[in-house]
Formats: C-alpha cells, structure tokens, sequence
C-alpha cells in the first residue's frame, strides 16, 4: 500500500505524453506485489497443504469442535449395520458439537462371541481423509492423536430395556450441553452398540453420511475389477446374440458400457426360516421370495435391451449351488462370483470387505432389485435415491430415469416388482433398519 501511495506522488502519473508507458509500470508493480503474497503458499508441499487447511477449518466452523470428542463401542455386525451404528455415532457427536474419534469396525461376522470379533480401523476400510473433505460443515472425524488427555474423559452409561424410550435417551444427551461434562475433552460413551442407540434423526441426515463413506483405493480398485468383468460377460453376451456391443456407430462413437443388472438374492435356508416367522407375526405374505418368484419378477422389468447380465449378489453358502444361475428367462444371463471368475478377489478379504465390495458393484449397478426387508437392500436403494436427488429427479414412477430399483418382495401395480425409491422426507431410519413393505417410487 505504501509503494502505491508513493506513485500517486510521482510525475510520472501527469505526465499525458506516456500514458501507455505509466499503465504498463504499474502493472508490472501490482504483479511484483501480488507474488510477494501468494509465492509463500506456492512453495508448500502435499502435506503442508493439507495442514494448513486442515487449520483453518475451526475459523470457517466453529461449530464443529476440534478440541472436543466423543467416543463410542466397537461398531459390530454386518456391514450395513455397522454402517448405520457409525452414522448414528456421527449424528451424535453432531449433536453434542463434537469431533467423532474415529471408531472401530469388525472385520468378521459374529453376533453372540464377542471375543471372536476382529477389529479393523474405519480408515483400512473407508477413506479417512475423504469422509472429512465430503461432510466438511456437518460432522467431523478425529485421530486419537489430537486428544490432549487433559481431562479425565466423562462417561456416559447408556440406558437398556423397553422403558429407555427414545425421548429419555434424547434428553440424556440435552442434559450434557454445557453441563460439568461438556468440560471434559472426552465423552466416553459406553454399553451397547451404537446401532441399538434409539434413532433422534432423519433420512436425508444418515443419507449424507453415507454420501461421505468412500472405500479406501485398494478396495475401490477390487469393485472396479469385479464390475469390469460384469460387463465384459455383457459384451460377450450381445456378441453372441448377434448384436455386438464393440461396434462403433455411424457417427464413430463408441457405444457406451454395457449395463447390468443387479439382484441382491436373500434365499438362504437360515433367512427363510427368519422370514416366514416374521410373516406369521405380521400377518403379511411380501416379506419372503423365493428363486423362482425372483426370477419371474426381474423378467418382467422392461428398463433394459436384452440381453442383459444379472449379477446375483448372494451369500457365500450359495456359491456351490450351481441351480442360483439357471431357470432364467431367455435374455437374462445370470452370474454370480463364481461363475463370473471373482472368487479369488473376495476370498482373499474379510467378510466387511466383502460385503462392501458386493454393495458397490449393486449401488453402481444401471438397474438393481432387492429386497425391502433387508438391511443391505435399503442401504443401496438409499445411496441410489440420493444420487438421484442430486440430479433433480425425486420421482421414477411410469418412466426409465436411469438408477431404477425394485422390490422384488412387493409386487407393483404392473404385476411386477415395486419401483422403490427411499421416502427422503422419513424422520427416522427405522424403516430402513428392520424393513417395510411400504415402498413406492417417489
């Protein structure tokens, strides 16, 4: 500034007979300025970078504290459900307005031998760095590195049994804003898993933490794999029928990636016998299909050309029984890892990377149908919903939006599977944590 006041003394500036050559010093001068400023931030590298953006978050959010934490149970179960306990870890600590010391998840499947539980970090799983980029303002991921121990952390005892009601549980959490213990730096809390905690908030809120879950590349590189080899077994399909899908068109285009189907395939003799119980209890017959049902009901979706692979997304038990591929109508190739040469991708993770493979290839799939009773199928149809609303579209009823999914355990006005779209506006994931056959296809 002082430098451009100095010029305004200058001669130079009333001088009429230079006019072009003032204009052109200046420039030259603002420019010298301007690097002076900005050089000291070229010269940082990578991870320099990141620290300083990482400390300048508090100044744009003081909202999210940095300085407070909240730590939550070992997160166990199946994937979706340690993917709904994590998101309800994050809205809590949300709403304490409190950084989420990046909990544990369990690399294996055990509901009742806790002892045989393997933990494995979010961050070998899901991108640690990414999950704080995406959900920048609304909640936030902490190293236990940043815990100062200061304070001896608070803890906090959550309630069980029929009479903790979701509106005690609510007010425990009010009580401790700006109580003796929101001084401490650490809310501990302990008891159950979080996916038992009573549920304060709505859809769209779980939706974006799960917009912010991105697999780790080593993983994401194996879902890339295993979609690939779907659509070379598409391509391969058409090639045989007559109608090669490598052919360039007229215009010298290529035609663009053969789309798949994808059907999450709950037929497991231990999930039957589940199912029907739960229909005499419910008194509802659209809880339970069975191979032959789903295959008449994906048959009767008209959303792609054929023919078209199916991708059976199914539990392992089922792999041997090589009847899962056969039965299908003409045009509906039906693979499943086996059959299609993946095993080895999936044998070689534990059962959460597994499943988390198999839930991308689904999620990415151009048409899927699941079942509305299962946690994994609504887990998907909410990541496909959320794509769609960010694309303007709210509603795929009666017309091919692309993302279509199904309830093949509903039948749809047509006679065949249900359009199904997540219902955005829901207050709390309970419907998506034990199922409905309430879906519709807005």
């Amino acid at each position: 500034m002082n430098i451009l006041l100095e010029l305004k003394h200058l001669k130079l500036f009333s001088m009429p007979a230079r006019p072009v050559i003032c204009k052109g010093l200046l420039i030259v001068i603002v420019l010298i300025l301007l690097r002076a400023i900005v050089s000291p931030f070229l010269a940082i590298d990578s991870s320099e970078k990141k620290e300083f953006y990482e400390s300048t978050a508090p100044d744009l959010l003081p909202r999210i504290r940095r300085d407070k934490f909240l730590e939550v149970p070992q997160i166990i179960w199946g994937l979706n459900n340690q993917k709904i306990a994590f998101a309800r870890a994050c809205l809590t600590a949300r709403f304490l307005n409190r950084s989420l010391l990046m909990p544990s998840l369990s690399a294996s499947l055990f509901y009742k031998e806790v002892d045989l539980l393997q933990p494995i970090n979010f961050d070998k799983v899901f991108d640690f760095n990414k999950f704080n980029a995406r959900c920048h303002g609304f909640v936030r991921l902490a190293q236990y590195s940043e815990v100062s121990n200061r304070t001896e952390p608070f803890k906090l005892q959550k309630g069980t049994g029929r009479r903790w009601t979701a509106d005690r549980d609510l007010d425990q959490l009010q009580q401790l804003i700006g109580s003796n213990a929101d001084d401490s730096e650490v809310i501990e809390i302990i008891g159950k898993n979080p996916f038992l905690w009573p549920d304060h908030w709505p859809v769209k809120d779980y939706a974006k933490i799960f917009d912010c879950l991105v697999l780790v590349p080593e993983i994401e590189t194996e879902v890339v794999k295993v979609i690939s080899k779907i659509r070379e077994a598409g391509q391969r399909a058409r090639h045989e029928a007559g109608s090669s899908h490598s052919k360039q068109r007229r215009d010298g285009s290529t035609n663009p990636p053969v789309p798949y189907v994808a059907v999450h395939m709950r037929i497991e003799k231990d999930w039957m016998i589940h199912c029907k119980k739960w229909e005499q209890r419910s008194k509802s017959h659209e809880i339970c299909s069975s191979k032959e049902d789903i295959i008449h009901k994906v048959s009767q979706i008209t959303d792609l050309r054929r023919p078209v692979v199916v991708y059976l997304a199914v539990a392992d038990s089922l792999l041997e029984d090589d009847s899962i591929t056969s039965g299908w109508r003409v045009g509906m190739v039906a693979y499943e890892k086996k059959k299609l040469g993946v095993t080895d991708i999936y044998d070689r993770q534990p059962y959460l990377i597994k499943s988390a493979i198999d839930f991308e290839v689904c999620s990415r799939a151009d048409v899927f149908v699941g079942n509305s009773f299962s946690t994994f199928s609504n887990l998907v149809v909410l990541s496909r919903t959320e794509r769609l609303y960010n694309l303007g579209k709210a509603n795929s009823c009666g017309e091919n939006i692309g993302l279509s999914s199904y309830a093949y355990n509903v039948m749809g006005d047509d006679g065949g599977p249900q359009r199904w779209m997540t219902d955005m506006s829901d207050t709390s994931l309970q419907r998506l944590s034990y199922g409905t056959n309430n879906v519709s296809c807005h």
